[in-house]
């Protein structure tokens, strides 16, 4: 089958296609096999690609296969879904370090990170959720926020920071969204009460205390900017950080929380059908070709636009 290497690392011209035997039913107990349709390009893959986790990967070294999000068809049944259905899902890639990841066109997964595709959800879309929504939903019940508390999102443009809008203010956060040009209003329909564009951490941090005199109770780090963002908290204030090379020190007895997203196969499944139903809205960026995975890398360090860069296999 085809797979993506990471060959070395570097840039995006380490990423390499390559050919490895396909799994066969069985040959890993309690694992099942999905044919990909789609497979998300996530932040963390780039970092690791680039070799910023190097040290923290253990004995796992390049070549290596990236990748957590996918969507496509189950090859064997599991408890409740049928050979042949459309499923999503992701690999907890960070947790199982074998460097089996989505950039294949088959892979072996748990039969709990999977969750069914709605009919009215394409794999484009379906793919860009799970990682995504994982690490939102989770986050957010990390910070723990009553209602009327006010939350910094930053990257609110891009697909974990959107949907960390709407779970929040869903549950009567009030939501100061770090936005893309030209995403203000669209921020604001999905939840934000307040929207500042993007700028440098001190211009972020200004127009957040414009926005929420006193400071924000809570930070929602989407964009892995870190420490400079603590002047935007309250004093005892909580920071969530994404990635655990921008985890901020604490300081005024702000609480400092990571996250790394654990598969859900229930909420996932309740998140395809919010979908589904318009009542949760994603954002695809690109969708490109396996083979071209290199340039997607490229267009998604570049910031090409916000949203998740999906790779058709």
């Amino acid at each position: 089958m085809r797979v993506v290497e990471v060959t070395a690392y570097g840039g995006p011209e380490v990423l390499s296609m390559a050919r490895r035997p396909e799994p066969e039913a069985g040959d890993v107990p309690g694992r099942v096999r999905v044919r990909l349709k789609a497979a998300g390009v996530n932040q963390a893959d780039l970092r690791i690609r680039a070799g910023r986790y190097a040290d923290q990967l253990g004995a796992l070294r390049p070549p290596f296969v990236l990748g957590t999000d996918f969507a496509g068809k189950l090859l064997d049944p599991v408890p409740g879904l049928e050979a042949g259905t459309r499923v999503a899902g992701f690999v907890p890639w960070w947790d199982e370090l074998t460097g089996e990841g989505t950039y294949a066109e088959v892979v072996r997964v748990a039969p709990e990170w999977v969750a069914p595709i709605p009919d009215d959800v394409d794999y484009t879309v379906a793919a860009s959720l799970p990682l995504a929504s994982a690490t939102a939903q989770q986050g957010l019940d990390q910070l723990a926020l009553p209602a009327g508390a006010t939350l910094l999102v930053t990257g609110a443009s891009g697909v974990v920071g959107r949907l960390a809008v709407q779970y929040a203010s869903a549950v009567g956060v009030r939501v100061v969204a770090v936005a893309h040009e030209g995403d203000e209003r669209e921020l604001k329909v999905l939840g934000a009460e307040h929207s500042v564009p993007r700028g440098t951490p001190d211009d972020i941090v200004r127009e957040a205390l414009t926005a929420a005199s006193g400071g924000v109770d809570a930070v929602f780090d989407g964009a892995f900017l870190g420490d400079p963002l603590l002047p935007a908290l309250k004093d005892d204030g909580v920071f969530l950080a994404l990635a655990p090379d921008r985890v901020p020190t604490p300081e005024r007895s702000i609480r400092v929380e990571t996250v790394r997203g654990r598969p859900d196969a229930a909420r996932l499944k309740e998140t395809l059908e919010k979908v589904e139903a318009r009542e949760v809205i994603t954002r695809v960026a690109d969708v490109m070709p396996l083979e071209e995975v290199a340039e997607a890398h490229r267009r998604a360090e570049a910031g090409h636009r916000p949203g998740r860069i999906i790779l058709m296999i």
